[in-house]
């Protein structure tokens, strides 16, 4: 792709390095910019950098947040005996638009795979197995909503067997979610009755 502006290639070459967007999307996105008022643009910049800058992940449940605890951990209207598990803050959003869940989360990071490198060091069980045993624990539950892959199911299977000394019951979201699929992708009201319907991790 030839370009007329050196400043135009590399607005196009930095936007063809989100995920999904190509050379042809990019350049158009950068055209509709061009085309704006420049405070449309300097707002959109000020906003990645802030966002960059100053984002955090929440010290309990590792979520990502404005704050050193997120929303979600502070809130006194939540169930605080109730964690589901999931992979990272994609799966936070996408139960929490489903309106069927009032628990807490733990943001693993990741799942376990071999393939990839990832063992249990790499994620934040450590960090979920001090929640869980802390003298001032109420967590009765865990729910792993974790994509329902060899991965997913690996991780679970792990985290049940290190959960189990502490008496915690342990649930897994209702495999309305088809085999193999990535939670994030699945329709909020089938994701919604995985979450009700959930059932005993065995």
């Amino acid at each position: 792709m030839e370009f007329s502006s050196k400043l135009i290639e590399s607005a196009v070459n930095e936007f063809s390095k989100l995920p999904g967007i190509g050379k042809k999307t990019a350049l158009r996105l950068v055209l509709h910019l061009l085309k704006q008022d420049e405070n449309f643009t300097t707002d959109i910049a000020q906003s990645l950098v802030d966002m960059r800058q100053n984002i955090k992940y929440c010290k309990k449940c590792h979520n990502i947040s404005d704050e050193v605890v997120c929303n979600i951990c502070k809130s006194h209207k939540r169930d605080n005996s109730i964690i589901c598990l999931v992979e990272d803050t994609r799966d936070v959003l996408a139960i929490e638009n489903t309106s069927q869940y009032n628990g807490l989360y733990h943001v693993l990071g990741g799942i376990i795979s071999p393939i990839e490198g990832i063992g249990p060091e790499d994620l934040t069980i450590d960090s979920l197995m001090e929640r869980v045993s802390n003298s001032d624990s109420e967590v009765k539950e865990i729910i792993f909503g974790l994509s329902p892959t060899m991965e997913g199911d690996t991780t679970a299977f792990y985290i049940s067997k290190k959960v189990k000394q502490f008496g915690i019951k342990t649930s897994t979201i209702a495999r309305g979610i088809p085999i193999g699929g990535e939670l994030e992708y699945a329709d909020e009201i089938t994701l919604g009755r995985s979450i009700v319907s959930r059932t005993a991790y065995e």
